[in-house]
């Protein structure tokens, strides 16, 4: 509807409602044009009724929804389900072009503009999440694991007779396995034990780089989330080295944009050193679905680098997800979760240590890591590992996911490397335990029922172990129970 056609309505319905309809679609479209003038994530969230006003007009601007398209080219945004359109909002050119991710296609210029918005829109979130100078980012279809690949396929060219990629260990398959896609050779730098946390080895990191000599290196890859006892990287001091030796560095910051101090290690790292890329996943930061990412740095060229190093177009649906979810919340909703999140780790902590204390256990001291936590499983050990790994079992078969059960002496070959000890991120950890992470969208009631089942379960398995020891107990022992057990009977006869 524009003013042309709120007029003609006038000779339908009566000119004050009209006009207080006109006020009213005014109200939508002004705070779209404010979105398009600053580019930045709206301060209050809208309602989805402007949401999916501004995702139908953007609709209507590629050439599959134009009224009288005549299409004869091989891709034309054909849809044969009415479902898959109404899922996509009737967005089906996807976005980029074949030759650049960031292109703007001509057959759709909604879609490209959704594109830009988006790739706009998450700049600031990561600018008022902690890292204010960062100068650009894109929002590329692919997780965290692939999005890495992109960028070391991307330095390749820069430093073409690299063969390592220097690597302080921590045990997630598929950061370990973006480095063997692009065809390097990761070395693998063991943490070090400081009190119950493991951090980076800098010590190791340099005598590596002396080693091997800093040429061979196309960069170090680092890590900020991740589970306890692991800590983030001592991602300050690893900056400051690939200045020195003049290594790039790539952060696998996957799920840290939740969390302040990992978005101030990337600003402080870029400030005193070097950081080159930094990777983070839509789902676990933006409670979105799997399959996209954020690419960031603070270098603009190289980041369009790497969105021209993307072959081919690309689906919209991860930009159309994350645009909807930051309009929806705005930045104060936004800034809401992630201090709820915040909030709630010192609850679940609180909770945890007292949970640890009652069955002989204690919660890790992991300071460093402002997402996840750990508690021993000293206990559970003496009965054997089978007993530690049925814990983990219980758990999921009581609907408690994401809790993670570590045992000891875990062998894992990944792509023909042994890691000893996986899960802990370290050969030889002190003691099994179990992680449980404080991560945005969770709530309080998430961490009653999760403590409350992890109690139970705790409990049934001490249940068992004294069970089998009595069983093999002293014949004395048997005989007392045989003796209470006849005079149970006979006093109900």
């Amino acid at each position: 509807m524009n003013i042309q056609n709120f007029s003609l309505s006038e000779k339908l319905v009566s000119s004050s409602y009209v006009r207080q309809g006109l006020q009213a679609r005014r109200g939508h479209e002004q705070l779209v044009r404010v979105l398009l003038q600053q580019g930045k994530c709206p301060e209050e969230g809208w309602s989805e009724s402007t949401v999916e006003l501004f995702l139908n007009e953007l609709a209507v601007m590629d050439s599959n929804n134009f009224l009288g398209n005549c299409g004869v080219g091989e891709r034309e945004g054909r849809v044969a389900s009415g479902l898959v359109a109404k899922r996509h909002y009737r967005l089906i050119h996807g976005i980029g072009r074949s030759g650049d991710i960031a292109a703007v296609q001509p057959k759709a210029a909604g879609s490209s503009l959704l594109n830009k918005i988006t790739n706009s829109v998450v700049l600031d979130v990561l600018k008022f999440t902690g890292v204010r100078s960062v100068s650009s980012c894109f929002v590329v279809p692919m997780a965290t694991g692939m999005s890495l690949t992109l960028c070391f396929l991307t330095l390749r060219h820069r430093r073409p007779g690299a063969r390592f990629i220097l690597w302080p260990r921590i045990d997630q398959k598929s950061c370990f396995k973006s480095m063997l896609t692009a065809g390097f050779e990761p070395v693998v730098i063991e943490n070090v034990l400081e009190g119950d946390e493991l951090r980076t080895n800098l010590e190791e990191v340099e005598r590596k780089i002396e080693e091997l000599g800093a040429e061979n290196f196309l960069c170090v890859h680092s890590t900020t989330s991740c589970f306890a006892p692991r800590v983030p990287d001592r991602l300050e001091e690893l900056a400051v080295l690939c200045a020195k030796h003049d290594i790039p560095h790539i952060v696998n910051n996957a799920y840290g944009m939740q969390s302040s101090k990992c978005m101030h290690l990337i600003q402080q790292g870029a400030r005193v050193g070097r950081i080159d890329a930094f990777v983070q996943s839509l789902d676990k930061n933006f409670m979105v679905p799997v399959g996209g990412a954020i690419i960031a740095g603070f270098d603009e060229n190289f980041i369009k680098e790497i969105s021209k190093m993307y072959p081919g177009r690309a689906s919209a649906s991860p930009s159309l997800d994350v645009l909807i979810t930051l309009l929806t919340l705005g930045a104060n909703g936004y800034k809401k979760l992630l201090a709820e999140r915040k909030e709630l780790y010192g609850h679940l902590a609180q909770e945890l240590s007292a949970l640890a204390e009652r069955h002989g256990e204690r919660l890790l001291h992991t300071p460093h890591n402002p997402i996840s936590l750990a508690m021993s499983l000293n206990r559970l050990q003496t009965h054997g590992t089978a007993a530690v790994t049925q814990l983990g079992s219980m758990l999921f078969t009581r609907q408690v996911s994401g809790a993670r059960v570590v045992p000891l002496g875990v062998e894992q070959t990944v792509s023909g490397h042994t890691f000893r000890g996986f899960m802990s991120h370290a050969d030889a950890y002190p003691c099994p335990y179990l992680n449980a992470a404080s991560a945005i969208g969770i709530t309080r009631d998430d961490i009653t029922l999760c403590i409350k089942r992890l109690d139970k379960c705790l409990k049934s398995l001490s249940k068992e172990a004294c069970g089998e020891k009595s069983e093999s107990g002293s014949p004395a022992e048997d005989v007392d129970d045989l003796t209470v057990a006849a005079f149970l009977i006979t006093s109900v006869v």
